[in-house]
């Protein structure tokens, strides 16, 4: 399993993505799950993968292929006009791998099945994202759904509903990732550091901060304390229901 968020901001978008992969609970290791392409001046294009290994490292790696084909395979992922166009490719490219991973003689196809965070900005147009689903179709992100989550996302989900806000920063939106992510590995194993960041500006067309969080990031020790800390001390001061 694995957990990626993709948030919308009114000044950008922020991705976060562990990675933790794991076949079996003694066997973990760390791939990364997260993949930019960038064409400053034009575009910014990031991918983050969730599901069986095989499809989304296959996927990534034909993306990259064709990313530098001939005029035989035009256009590619960056030569798309759009980011619709981009999640039409891209949902057709996830779509044709697990296709012909079931097609090879292998059985249970869904076992090859995998989903997507597709994010980022094309000259001409705004920033946004989209989460592809295995079967290549897609839904946008909206004001009344601005982020994306995929994986285990249950146990993160809370606190993004309660406390995101369009208008905050990125130091403020990282700081509302770690705090999702953290109470995802503390609630189920599958889900692990190190962290990739990445933070993209509106507009400018080139990609942003990036930062990989391992465990002993002193910020990242001092969020996970201090909210299990406000926690307690929230869960204190409510009132006692009397029986």
């Amino acid at each position: 399993m694995t957990y990626c968020v993709g948030l919308r901001l009114n000044r950008g978008l922020v991705f976060m993505s562990d990675t933790r992969t794991n076949a079996g609970v003694d066997n973990f290791s760390k791939t990364r799950k997260m993949f930019t392409w960038e064409v400053p001046g034009d575009r910014v294009i990031t991918i983050m993968t969730a599901g069986n290994l095989a499809t989304t490292q296959a996927l990534v790696s034909l993306i990259e292929e064709r990313s530098k084909a001939t005029k035989e395979r035009s256009p590619t992922i960056l030569q798309e006009p759009s980011m619709f166009q981009v999640a039409r490719m891209v949902g057709s490219t996830l779509k044709e791998v697990i296709s012909e991973t079931a097609s090879s003689g292998q059985s249970a196809s869904s076992k090859f099945k995998a989903s997507l965070i597709l994010g980022g900005q094309i000259k001409g147009g705004a920033p946004t994202l989209f989460l592809i689903y295995p079967e290549g179709n897609f839904v946008e992100v909206t004001a009344e759904t601005p982020f994306f989550q995929i994986g285990e996302a249950k146990y993160g989900k809370p606190i993004l509903v309660r406390a995101y806000d369009p208008d905050m920063s990125f130091n403020d939106a990282a700081k509302l990732l770690m705090v999702s992510f953290d109470s995802t590995i503390k609630a189920n194993l599958s889900v692990g550091m190190p962290f990739d960041l990445q933070v993209y500006a509106n507009d400018t067309l080139k990609v942003g901060p990036e930062r990989r969080i391992e465990a002993e990031d002193p910020v990242y020790q001092s969020i996970a304390t201090g909210w299990g800390d406000a926690l307690r001390n929230a869960f204190k001061s409510l009132p006692t229901y009397d029986l």
